[in-house]
């Protein structure tokens, strides 16, 4: 799908990380599943269109008195304040009727903005030249509201098209008095100002971000409907009450934490009431938690540390057991298993040191000697000495076959013998002194 808002017609046209049904610049997108199926009654069809402003962050609907066709991606003009101004078609048809019953609002009602006609080129140009005016108008109207000493934040300005109009949107704790500050923008701006009050949710929705799931905040893409959080939804999940994991970038609790809150609370309803405390001949048994995954109760003792894991029927078994003033034994704990039993993994071998400096030497000797030829590699053919008994110094003479060590040994006078007498054996040669 193609990027609609920043009007380039690709995925990438707003800079953002995938298409634009993620997110980004088509904030609070509708997939109009029923777009190619044909029209029975022009007369029944709905008269009313969805319309997004500011990058798909606002959303309105307006009617459609000229029975006109309009496709998601058109840009048509609408009533403004004084004026008149631009959005994007959003949505069209029979789910723009659920979208008004999901929201109570009225189709035939008579107070409800009308869409003028077509955009056109001039009005299409006179909107880009508006929307250029937003960013050197927030920084100065945050520039005069600190001159002033108000407390609030100034987090977005909205121009209508025709550039008539502003509307400056502010989070506050307390109420403000900026009657003055608007004096001041009306005379510097030359527009019709308006001051919206917006909650610390919707500031981080128009901001967008990346949550500590990874994915885009879901305020900034599909989430409109800010339900109240409070910590007993994480309690329920047996969630750490840490108030820096829980809460999302806005400084409120995450809005994901009623997501499966009510799956939750079905599972708890087969766990037992007012089973905190457990009556045992070691002491009074306390509840510590519930693992609704594995239907578990876990129990402690007191002055002991270990945690014993109970069944819900066995914790329902004691339960009777202590009404009735019997105070049993034991708790019975359960043994706790991963649930699969882990697979052997591979072994990391370190070869380094198991490979020697000779094992290197032999591989090098043996690879040398098969360069050299067949003959070379026999080692009971000939051999050349050299002048200097080496083996690479030069051309060696050929000076026959080598004697057989089985044969007899030639008699060149006696051998001199360089070791040390040992006792009565002194050898064939004559001793060193």
């Amino acid at each position: 799908m193609g990027c609609g808002s920043c009007g380039t017609g690709k995925p990438g046209g707003c800079k953002s990380n995938g298409g634009c049904s993620t997110g980004a610049c088509n904030r609070l997108n509708v997939h109009d599943w029923l777009r190619d199926l044909p029209i029975d009654d022009i007369d029944s069809q709905c008269k009313v269109v969805e319309v997004s402003f500011k990058q798909g962050s606002r959303k309105e609907f307006f009617k459609n008195t000229s029975s006109q066709l309009f496709e998601k991606g058109d840009y048509v003009t609408v009533e403004g304040v004084n004026g008149f101004d631009l959005g994007e078609v959003s949505l069209t048809g029979e789910l723009v009727r659920l979208q008004l019953k999901k929201r109570g609002m009225d189709e035939f009602n008579p107070d409800m903005k009308k869409i003028l006609r077509p955009s056109a080129d001039r009005e299409i140009e006179t909107f880009k030249i508006s929307k250029s005016r937003e960013a050197d108008i927030l920084a100065r109207s945050r520039t005069h509201a600190s001159n002033l000493k108000l407390a609030m934040k100034l987090s977005e300005i909205e121009m209508q098209a025709d550039g008539k109009k502003a509307t400056f949107f502010y989070t506050a704790d307390d109420r403000i008095d900026f009657r003055e500050l608007i004096r001041i923008f009306a005379g510097e701006f030359k527009v019709k100002v308006e001051m919206r009050q917006i909650g610390i949710r919707q500031e981080a929705a128009k901001l967008g971000g990346i949550g500590s799931c990874g994915r885009e905040l879901c305020c900034s893409t599909w989430l409109h409907d800010f339900k109240s959080v409070n910590t007993t939804a994480a309690r329920y999940q047996n969630l750490s009450i840490n108030q820096t994991k829980l809460s999302g970038q806005c400084g409120r609790l995450k809005c994901c934490l009623n997501f499966e809150l009510d799956t939750y609370l079905d599972a708890l309803q087969g766990f037992p009431d007012y089973a905190d405390t457990l009556q045992t001949a070691m002491g009074q048994a306390f509840l510590i938690k519930k693992d609704i995954f594995k239907n578990l109760m876990w129990y402690t003792l007191p002055n002991n540390t270990k945690h014993y894991p109970l069944t819900i029927d066995r914790v329902i078994e004691i339960k009777k057991l202590n009404q009735q003033g019997v105070i049993v034994d034991e708790l019975q704990a359960v043994e706790v298993t991963s649930g699969k039993q882990k697979e052997v993994e591979s072994t990391f071998v370190e070869l380094v040191g198991q490979i020697s400096l000779k094992t290197l030497e032999k591989n090098d000797r043996r690879r040398r000697d098969q360069q050299r030829g067949p003959a070379n590699n026999n080692n009971n053919g000939p051999r050349n000495f050299g002048p200097n008994n080496g083996p690479n110094n030069g051309p060696r003479p050929n000076n026959g076959p080598r004697p057989n060590n089985n044969g007899p040994r030639a008699n060149n006078g006696p051998r001199p013998n360089n070791r040390p007498p040992q006792g009565n054996n002194p050898g064939p040669g004559p001793s060193q002194a």
